[in-house]
């Protein structure tokens, strides 16, 4: 099946994403993984299951469009990339229903996902034209040093279910800008906005090789043979630590370059001179977008004694209002999870935090019926020794410890594997920013509750990655340093 039939369809409808595994600007065929959607168990359509044969010939595809893409000049790819952005943002409302449909967030969270989506695609389409260079005069005076920089090769790039969209963009807007070739493999639960996203760029003029799309219910199989594929230079992973470190050991088998977004856990405090009404806008925006379904989700609320007992009483009355509903439904905010397994991971999370000790203010127990419901939950006097405090939740629980001094705060936001993102409410700035710099984090939210931007690098310490994306730095993770030494 060639694009050309295809094209300009109703971007909403499953079945119209699931035409086959996209392997050189071509549709391959096949069935094997049900979409389910999760707010009624329904199958949405079924979409192809890659083997590593499969993969390995979107290896061969990536690589026979490599040369001509790296060559293609950086005006026309960031044209490629522009044009790419305006589709998205066209046909937003339909994509946004895709998402509601097989990931279950909210129409509102949907939204709200596809234009960050689409805004990678804008910030690389600028950045592809401004790819920086180095020239400067040797130390010595003997020669002078030229550092150019080239595409890394063709890259494989895995996303997880949370943001279908988003993760994609944020990962194929730079390979692109950068002159790379991609095989993206989304997360097999939400695939089906993947392939819309291809036939997008399809039509915004990707030529066919430059993005190749695979789903496979094997992931660790063809991964690995394609990091075994000589051809492949580039690992780009945003998914659980666990894995993260699996796929770190495989790829030093071939010297691949990785970048991973892993896991969070994320540390949310609040001093006794922040506005309680702006902590309490943050806390939910940081809580609940997405349903809690996100790496850069406030995990741990430490709240100081003074406030404490204000801000766990405005919590959970703002919690207990938002309206649960299948995510398709405009009226809904919080939407199912994405599986049964996520709603009991969920539940055992809370009821040991309770068993322990923990008081339970809403919530705190699966919804009846078909579809994969939690609802929003807020516990305090949570012990610092429960799992619940440094397992990365994943759902609309609020967990609230008490606070004393800043140096403590500190401490226990530091408890952790994790080093992602952290959030500081204060109305003294600088004792903010001094709290941020003590946070072990690749990024701090301040008086905010919301952190993520195309236009700054994302990413964190400690287990929680290597790398960033976004920002002026995210190009660079596609592309190597060549230096020259030049006499004239």
């Amino acid at each position: 099946m060639t694009m050309d039939t295809i094209l300009g369809g109703n971007y909403a409808d499953p079945a119209f994403h699931a035409q086959g595994l996209y392997i050189g600007g071509a549709w391959l065929p096949g069935t094997g993984i049900p979409v389910i959607n999760p707010a009624n168990a329904n199958t949405l359509a079924e979409v192809p299951d890659a083997s590593a044969a499969d993969a390995l010939r979107a290896v061969d595809a990536a690589d026979a469009a490599a040369a001509n893409w790296r060559t293609t000049p950086a005006r026309q790819r960031a044209e490629i990339l522009h044009r790419w952005f305006q589709l998205v943002t066209e046909h937003a409302d339909e994509l946004a229903h895709l998402i509601s449909l097989e990931n279950g967030k909210a129409l509102q969270d949907a939204r709200g996902e596809v234009a960050y989506a689409a805004e990678f695609f804008r910030w690389y389409a600028e950045e592809a034209v401004r790819i920086p260079g180095e020239f400067r005069h040797a130390p010595s005076g003997a020669n002078h040093i030229l550092v150019d920089h080239e595409p890394i090769g063709v890259a494989v790039l895995i996303t997880p279910w949370n943001f279908p969209a988003a993760m994609a963009t944020r990962k194929i807007g730079p390979a692109l800008a950068a002159g790379c070739t991609v095989i993206l493999k989304p997360a097999s639960e939400t695939p089906l906005t993947a392939y819309a996203l291809a036939r997008l760029g399809a039509e915004a003029g990707v030529p066919p090789g430059v993005v190749n799309v695979l789903t496979t219910t094997q992931p660790a199989v063809i991964t690995n043979a394609m990091l075994a594929d000589p051809r492949v230079r580039k690992l780009s992973f945003t998914g659980s630590t666990a894995v993260g470190r699996l796929l770190l050991a495989e790829a030093a088998k071939t010297v691949v370059s990785c970048a991973m977004e892993l896991g969070g856990n994320a540390a949310f405090l609040v001093f006794d001179d922040a506005d309680l009404e702006a902590a309490l806008d943050g806390a939910m925006i940081a809580k609940m977008r997405n349903a809690g379904e996100a790496c850069t989700a406030a995990n741990r609320f430490y709240v100081q004694s003074g406030i404490h007992d204000a801000f766990v009483a405005g919590l959970t009355k703002r919690m207990a209002a938002l309206k649960i509903g299948p995510g398709t439904d405009e009226q809904t905010q919080v939407g199912p999870m994405i599986s049964s397994a996520a709603v009991t991971k969920i539940d055992r999370l809370v009821s040991n935090a309770v068993a322990q000790g923990a008081r339970l203010h809403t919530g705190g127990a699966p919804l009846p019926g078909d579809g994969y419901f939690y609802p929003p939950t807020v516990l305090d006097n949570v012990p610092l020794d429960a799992g619940i405090a440094h397992v990365e939740i994943f759902g609309p629980v609020a967990p609230v410890y008490r606070f004393d001094t800043e140096e403590t705060v500190i401490r226990m936001a530091n408890n952790t594997e994790y080093g992602l993102a952290a959030y500081v409410y204060s109305g003294d700035l600088t004792r903010a920013l001094r709290v941020g710099k003590g946070i072990e984090s690749g990024m701090i939210a301040i008086n905010r509750g919301l952190m993520s931007d195309p236009a700054a690098p994302f990413g964190g310490v400690k287990q929680s990655g290597l790398g960033r994306e976004g920002g002026v730095t995210g190009i660079l993770e596609f592309m190597e340093p060549k230096y020259f030494a030049v006499d004239f």
